[in-house]
């Protein structure tokens, strides 16, 4: 089966592009910010620069870890199951459901590997350019070198090797299962890990209760439960884009006709498909809110004390705002790359309604509409866990329960989600409907 897969890959390798950029930009940079360990440990960097690689490598790498994990896996599992008539006809044809999983597991593997060795040289010159972001803020010396070294390699390789094979394992059994005629239901372990990331984020965010307004970790409790929290409600994505519909489903028909009564039967057939989009846009909402808040309310308050920022609050304000730029581009990427894979593959679909009476402008509506349900229970959850850090934070640095920015940054945040799903649905679903669709239909058969 690994020379299937092999072949495979060869033969098609437009299937795994998708999956080749995620795990490649998500190896980019893991790799990057872990290199500061690298960098850090070499012989003669003195403690203070040391301190300030370090907790650059700790905590973005954490931030990026978790957000590259999910990014491809929720890529992948887009993929996998885009290719259930290919996993039935192998089935027909005497391939064991083993025999298949270890096929896709190869296929996942193999593209993870190469993903990971081409953003070897990226990582490279980003890690350069970030210890240079580090010297002329003065949180690091001049004279310490960058080092890309077996940390940064082996973390960029492994995060992204694991995300490709943990998701493809997964998204195969499911698929397998649905091949054989059997009703898939949420397993034991999503549940779990769901659960188990709310808790953990509800923990951290009370955490922020116990400590001292001055206390410069006050802020990280927070954002890792505000993390947590949105990890809690992604792995929950069809459940709550089933109660979403059930909220807008009567006015989206009432508005859009027949473009929102088939957005609507679309999306309750296929949430479990759909939630895929939803993890990278609740993680995007939830993270950047949570994250550009915080740091404002930092600033703010040590400016209104009218003292000087020390290296640590430097520090702090380079990590947050590289933070916020590390998810604004992954995400919206994430976010780019799993809406056209998901819509580029349904042309068949798009043609099937369009012989049935369904106007071009129809499934235009139905894509725009479904996109706008996933954009409102993105928006709501991820907001949400972001609000519940900015909370705690705000509480305990400046003694009053909202900050004092507004709205402002909430919304470009929320914009920028929005327009990376809208506009990207909604083009790709433009240029899949050029095709005849009798054409469209065949080439699907």
């Amino acid at each position: 089966m690994f020379t299937l897969a092999m072949r495979s890959i060869r033969m098609r390798p437009g299937r795994f592009v998708a999956t080749l950029l995620s795990a490649f930009l998500g190896a980019a940079i893991i790799m990057t910010f872990n290199s500061m360990h690298d960098t850090a440990g070499a012989p003669g960097v003195d403690s203070v620069s040391s301190d300030s690689l370090s907790t650059s490598a700790y905590v973005v790498g954490g931030y990026g870890s978790l957000l590259v994990f999910f990014a491809i896996a929720s890529t992948l599992t887009v993929a996998v199951r885009q290719r259930r008539s290919e996993i039935e006809l192998l089935r027909s044809t005497g391939a064991t459901p083993a025999q298949i999983k270890r096929m896709v597991i190869g296929e996942a593997a193999a593209v993870g590997v190469v993903g990971a060795l081409l953003a070897i040289g990226p990582a490279m010159l980003a890690g350069h350019a970030l210890l240079g972001m580090f010297q002329d803020s003065g949180q690091v010396a001049d004279s310490v070198d960058y080092t890309f070294g077996t940390i940064a390699l082996s973390s960029g390789v492994s995060i992204a090797l694991l995300a490709s094979v943990g998701a493809a394992l997964l998204a195969v059994r499911r698929a397998t299962r649905a091949a054989a005629g059997k009703r898939i239901t949420p397993g034991r372990g999503r549940k779990f890990a769901g659960y188990g990331a709310l808790a953990l984020g509800a923990a951290a965010i009370l955490t922020t209760f116990t400590m001292d307004s001055t206390d410069q970790m006050a802020m990280a409790p927070a954002a890792y439960g505000s993390i947590l929290l949105a990890v809690g409600f992604a792995v929950f994505a069809p459940t709550l884009l089933r109660a979403t519909l059930g909220v807008l489903e009567r006015p989206m028909t009432a508005l859009a006709g027949a473009s929102g009564y088939l957005a609507a039967v679309n999306l309750r057939r296929k949430a479990g498909e759909l939630s895929g989009i939803l993890m990278p846009l609740i993680l995007f909402i939830g993270m950047a809110t949570a994250t550009l808040y915080m740091q404002a309310v930092e600033s703010d308050a040590i400016k209104a004390s009218g003292l000087k920022k020390s290296v640590e609050d430097k520090n702090l304000e380079t990590l947050n705002l590289v933070v916020v730029g590390i998810i604004v581009v992954f995400a919206c990427i994430m976010l780019i790359n799993s809406l056209y894979a998901a819509t580029s593959y349904r042309a068949s679909e798009f043609g099937r309604q369009r012989l049935a009476g369904a106007t071009p402008g129809q499934v235009l509506g139905m894509v725009g509409c479904e996109s706008l349900v996933l954009t409102v229970t993105g928006v709501l959850f991820g907001t949400l866990s972001g609000l519940a850090g900015i909370v705690a934070f705000t509480s305990v640095r400046t003694d009053e329960m909202i900050p004092d920015q507004g709205l402002g940054i909430w919304l470009a945040v929320v914009a920028i989600g929005a327009a990376a799903t809208l506009v990207t649905s909604l083009r790709t679903a433009r240029r899949v409907l050029r095709a005849p669709a009798v054409e469209a239909v065949e080439l699907a058969a």
